[in-house]
């Protein structure tokens, strides 16, 4: 079946989930992979939301992670004290998957999204860290969402708003923070890991239809490519959860 770049992403982040994993998802394209992860790959997963709502029944895609439908048929109803201290808890913390976006990553998995320029004179001012920042120093693992378009892949980051392997290997451990940090970036072209011992970014995959010089014109540094293989296409079934499951009123598809 046919499938669009966006639907790929969802799907594509979906197998990333594992079954029992705690994912920790904001709104968005988040929201609907960890939907479709249920359906697909992990159906003992357990999704939790900022808001406090812990193993929602997700019968309609939440617009928001305050939307009351992300509290139907919950195990429990808490708050934001809650899913904070459930995302640091040591005993729950390695089994926490994190889902984050940005408007910029650097090849270290380190992300910005408060500021484009200047702090003081930005060009642009996002909504910054909510929970993200928390979210990167503390879950064993994250997955990222990013939109493969020149000014997104940068050198440097023109504000640090979310800790990543901050400057390679040892990086994290160096500032106190947990073991873990970001496993996969997924792209509406590709996605992308990161290198065991120097923690940078290199090319897993691409999607049907996508070239690798397409992936590279977007990125201010370079990324090992050696190990660069297509992504398996979304099924018919994986689609037909997507539209027919997750989300029938094409809402955030």
């Amino acid at each position: 079946m046919d499938c669009s770049l966006r639907e790929m992403m969802a799907v594509a982040a979906a197998r990333e989930i594992h079954d029992h994993d705690i994912v920790f998802c904001g709104t968005g394209i988040s929201m609907l992979a960890a939907m479709a992860a249920k359906h697909i790959n992990a159906p003992n997963s357990v999704i939790f939301f900022e808001t406090g709502a812990i193993d929602s029944l997700l019968e309609e895609i939440p617009l928001a992670v305050a939307d009351p439908r992300v509290m139907y048929g919950t195990v429990l109803n808490g708050g934001l004290a809650d899913s904070f201290a459930t995302m640091q808890n040591r005993f729950t913390g390695p089994e926490v998957v994190g889902i984050l976006g940005a408007a910029q990553i650097d090849k270290y998995g380190n992300l910005n999204s408060t500021a484009i320029g200047d702090y003081q004179k930005p060009g642009v001012r996002f909504s910054g860290s909510g929970g993200a920042c928390d979210v990167a120093s503390f879950v064993g693992r994250t997955i990222i969402f990013m939109q493969q378009v020149k000014g997104r892949f940068v050198s440097r980051l023109d504000y640090l708003t979310s800790p990543g392997y901050l400057n390679g290997e040892g990086g994290r451990e160096r500032a106190g923070l947990r073991p873990g940090g970001p496993d996969v970036v997924i792209t509406n072209k590709g996605m992308f890991r990161f290198n065991a011992d120097t923690k940078e970014m290199y090319l897993t995959g691409y999607y049907n239809g996508v070239t690798i010089e397409e992936i590279l014109e977007t990125m201010e540094f370079s990324v090992d490519t050696s190990r660069v293989s297509e992504v398996p296409c979304a099924t018919a079934n994986e689609v037909r959860i997507l539209r027919e499951i997750c989300d029938p009123q094409g809402l955030i598809l």
